[in-house]
This record gives structure tokens, C-alpha cells and sequence, in this order.
């Protein structure tokens, strides 16, 4: 082998292919990403990406991590969560506003490698991974169930946002949000704590559950 066939040490190489795949599924979507096309936009031989990614799935599976960490690291870096006075809802809702709004194009290409594990199973444990993320995040300002429902609602507006070609209504993402981390009203129109039931003190003695009638 000569001096100017030795391959150069490339330590970068993998990541260029990710960031490679991921512009991909951004140009041509999920159907026009393989190994050549990959090859291509990152400027590599193909054996390059077959070397450090077998089979689509496992390339598709650190795009998805990749895209999936932004918004994560986003809520966790959020000084509402360190500050249990701040405006959670408001918090998040202005959060959901900056992803939708600052690059549509970037979650769409986001919600279309997370939406690939209806089919590609291999995908799901990554899906899995940024829920999991983001609810241990807001779990530091509530507690782990209600931090699912968070990350819930904020998915389902997403999907809606983007599906519909819709507007993003910042008020109303704080609406539903602070709705979860407050449920809903009792009878007489009073909000309870984050908990949902009134005090004692509140109804007069034995506490009744929300949405029971008087007696």
C-alpha cells in the first residue's frame, strides 16, 4: 500500500455521519436515508458508514439520540425547575414556543425520527429515553407521575402543532399545563394545592374528594 493510499485518521468521522444522517431525513425525510446517501452528504467512503453504523437502525438510532438530547437538556438547564416559586407552566410553555417556533424546520426533522419507532422497534428504547429524560427533569418540581403528564401534554401539543400546520398558542400550552400541575377546580370554582384535594380547614371539616357533590 502506498503513502497516499493510507487512509487518514479521521476521529470525527463517526459524528459527521450522524450530523450527515440527521440533514438527510431533513432534505428527503425518513424513506430517502441509506447508507450511500449518508456517505454522500458527509463526504466519506461508503464503507465508512457501514463500519460504524450495520444497519440504518443503528444509524437511525444516534440521530434520534442526538436530536432527542436539545430539548432535554433544554428543560433540565431551565432555572424554573431550581426555583420553586417560578412560574413551571409558564416556564414550559414558553419552552414549547422556542422549539416550535425558533426552527420548524428542526422539529419537524426532530418528530420525524422520534414518530420512526412505530416502525422501527430498534428506535423505541431512544423514544423512551427522552420521555424518561425530560420527566426525571421536571420531577425536581413535582412529583413523578404529574411530570409523565407534563411530558405528555407537551408531546400532544407538539404533534398537533406540527401535523396541522397549526399556530402555536403559547397561552393555552400554559392553560393545559398548569391544569395538570393544579387539576382541576372543586365545586364551588376554588383551586386545591398541587394535589388536587382542599384542606380540611377548606370544606369545612372531612375532605372531599374533587368533583363530589355537596351534601
Amino acid at each position: 500500500m502506498t503513502a497516499g493510499a493510507v487512509r487518514r485518521y479521521d476521529p470525527e468521522r463517526r459524528q459527521r455521519i450522524i450530523d450527515a444522517a440527521i440533514r438527510v431525513v431533513g432534505a428527503k425525510g425518513i424513506s430517502g436515508l441509506s447508507h450511500r446517501t449518508v456517505a454522500a452528504e458527509a463526504d466519506v467512503p461508503l464503507g465508512s458508514t457501514t463500519y460504524h453504523f450495520a444497519t440504518l437502525d443503528d444509524l437511525l438510532v444516534a440521530a434520534l439520540r442526538q436530536a432527542n438530547e436539545g430539548f432535554a437538556e433544554t428543560v433540565a438547564a431551565s432555572p424554573a425547575l431550581a426555583d420553586p416559586e417560578a412560574d413551571l407552566a409558564g416556564a414550559l410553555a414558553a419552552l414549547l414556543g422556542e422549539f416550535l417556533g425558533a426552527d420548524r424546520g428542526r422539529a419537524e426533522l426532530e418528530y420525524e425520527l422520534y414518530l420512526a419507532a412505530l416502525r422501527r422497534p430498534a428506535l423505541r428504547p431512544v423514544a423512551a429515553e427522552w420521555c424518561e429524560s425530560v420527566a426525571e427533569a421536571l420531577a425536581e418540581r413535582t412529583d413523578p407521575v404529574t411530570a409523565r403528564a407534563l411530558v405528555a401534554v407537551m408531546d400532544g401539543i407538539s404533534l398537533q402543532v406540527l401535523l396541522t400546520d397549526g399556530r402555536y398558542d403559547g397561552a393555552y400550552a400554559r392553560e393545559v399545563l398548569d391544569r395538570v400541575l393544579r387539576p382541576a377546580a372543586d365545586p364551588t370554582g376554588d383551586r386545591g394545592p398541587a394535589g388536587g384535594e382542599r384542606s380540611a380547614a377548606a370544606t369545612g371539616g372531612a375532605e372531599r374528594p374533587v368533583g363530589s357533590r355537596q351534601d
